[in-house]
């Protein structure tokens, strides 16, 4: 056999060949844009260059402290300078970032820290009471490092030794520290919702992190320089990678405690915030924000939403007040958004209520992602690209995570036919554009009719007294299932003259008849601090009535 020229002595060296990892976006930051500011905290800004510093200065402390290769740290902080050097400092010590969920009770936290094998938390002052009731359930608690944020004056104990500014004290300011050695290499931990049993531990290496960091502003065209606004967690899918995408792009991160439409506008207007993240209940607060909580704004602000398709209603007045809304989706295994609703030009000419409706697909795949069908649940073979029939939504590519931490039955499961199952139904349109039409665990078969929650979802947001509203089975005797919704209506809906029997009308005017819902149920909807409604509490609450 004749050797392959391309490949006889062609070797990987280290003047050709690095391990791809999104750190080397900070490294190229402060050496390019040493005096652009990276962070804005309230009053304190801090530029690239001490930037950078910081994030070596929390490797080194963490080096200090026994932390090493493939030790998981973990950090229960709101979207604060802390847990954005945390993206950094805890990889560049080879150790993996575990962002935790800063609603989620101790219990779940104990098991996260104890399945995580956590060496160390940081947590900030006002998580500090959950924190302690966590490690108390555990046989071998971490230590912790305290953050003690100045923009935070409510109660919380401090539990550590020291807290995290002191703490980078510790840490050799000149210290350097070289990327992976291998761009497969764990870079964070995150775990999935666990709403069905224990939480899974979703497993990120450095080479899909850079890839979808980049992924991310290719789709969003982000310029140079961009000024984001955190409104989106941190803690969720590493805020959908946006920690490195913005620093790839020498951009400033706007810190923000809390995800207020006041907060929010006044952020925009104050530092002209040209980007943002949100889930679509984020957008439907805005959209419905009080007059005192807005401020006005005459910059252009681009907003990417993903999730449940956000209510073509809400894309439209969003619209109308001056954010440009970007449409993708994805799930916590593949490193947040991993699929976009890709804008045509002649797009523009359509009216608004057509230009949402084409919005709110989820769309095709991002370039770094290198496959995306909805096929056959069980053989992964395509459905046909009709708009209409129905499959499960599947992707495969880098961008998909390593698997699920222990648990080897799981990741076969998510990877069987050599595709990650994201367990969610939609359809394959003629364009090539997905639709979901939802969960595979929230379909509504109703006499044999398979009804979409999605599609009932949409018709109730077009009711002008409708804030929120989500749908889910009920168990009934003779259809076996029917369609329940649950509403929560605007502040000032006259909620005498907004009944269920009223709504279900409107819904029966503006859709088939037998997809209407049979019951509607008024109040406060649940929701995870992503947003995301918390359906399943919601069918614990339909079975029960």
């Amino acid at each position: 056999m004749i050797a392959n020229p391309y490949d006889t002595d062609l070797d990987k060296t280290p003047a050709n060949y690095q391990p791809l990892t999104p750190l080397s976006f900070l490294a190229r930051a402060a050496e390019v844009y040493p005096e652009r500011t990276a962070w804005i905290h309230g009053g304190k800004q801090v530029n690239y260059r001490d930037f950078a510093t910081r994030c070596r200065q929390l490797a080194a402390a963490l080096r200090a402290r026994g932390i090493e290769a493939g030790d998981t740290v973990a950090v229960m902080a709101p979207n604060t300078p802390p847990l954005l050097e945390a993206h950094y400092g805890v990889p560049l010590s080879g150790a993996v970032l575990n962002a935790l969920n800063v609603r989620l009770d101790a219990a779940t936290i104990a098991f996260i820290l104890g399945h995580g094998r956590a060496k160390l938390v940081i947590c900030d002052r006002e998580f500090s009471s959950v924190i302690a009731a966590a490690l108390a359930r555990m046989a071998s608690p971490p230590p912790a490092i305290d953050i003690d944020d100045a923009l935070y004056d409510g109660p919380g104990a401090r539990l550590g030794e020291c807290d995290y500014e002191a703490f980078l004290e510790q840490g050799a300011a000149a210290a350097e520290f070289a990327g992976p050695a291998d761009e497969w290499a764990a870079i964070s931990l995150n775990y999935t919702s666990g709403t069905t049993g224990n939480p899974k531990g979703v497993v990120y290496d450095h080479r899909g992190t850079y890839l979808n960091a980049l992924g991310n502003l290719m789709v969003w065209a982000m310029p140079p320089h961009p000024t984001y606004l955190w409104t989106l967690p941190m803690f969720h899918c590493n805020g959908w990678c946006f920690p490195w995408t913005v620093t790839a792009l020498a951009g400033t991160h706007v810190c923000l405690r809390r995800v207020e439409a006041g907060a929010i506008f006044a952020a925009i207007a104050e530092h002209e915030v040209s980007h943002f993240c949100g889930a679509p209940i984020v957008l439907n607060m805005l959209v419905n924000a009080a007059p005192e909580e807005t401020a006005p704004f005459d910059h252009p602000v681009a907003v990417m939403t993903a999730g449940a398709s956000p209510p073509a209603p809400v894309i439209t007045a969003m619209e109308e007040r001056g954010f440009h809304v970007t449409h993708t989706y994805g799930l916590t295994e593949c490193y947040g958004p991993a699929v976009v609703c890709a804008w045509h030009d002649d797009w523009d000419s359509l009216p608004p209520s057509e230009r949402a409706a084409l919005k709110a697909r989820q769309g095709v795949r991002y370039p770094v992602l290198d496959g995306l069908i909805v096929a056959d649940p069980e053989t992964c073979a395509p459905r046909p690209a009709d708009g209409t029939t129905m499959g499960e939504v599947m992707m495969r590519g880098n961008v998909i995570m390593k698997g699920y931490l222990d648990n080897p039955a799981a990741t076969d499961e998510a990877f069987r036919g050599g595709w990650f199952h994201t367990g969610d139904l939609g359809v394959m349109h003629e364009d090539g554009y997905i639709e979901l039409k939802d969960r595979s665990k929230d379909i509504i078969i109703s006499g044999g009719e398979n009804i979409s929650s999605i599609e009932i979802e949409g018709v109730l947001y077009r009711h002008p007294a409708v804030l929120a509203a989500a749908v889910v089975a009920r168990p009934d005797d003779k259809w076996g299932e029917t369609p329940c919704a649950f509403v929560e209506l605007k502040a000032d809906a006259d909620p005498g003259a907004v009944t269920a029997e009223r709504l279900i009308a409107f819904c029966r005017d503006n859709m088939a008849h037998f997809k209407a819902p049979k019951t509607v149920v008024f109040g406060p909807l649940p929701k995870t601090s992503t947003g995301k409604i918390q359906k399943f509490l919601l069918r614990e609450q339909a079975r029960a009535l």
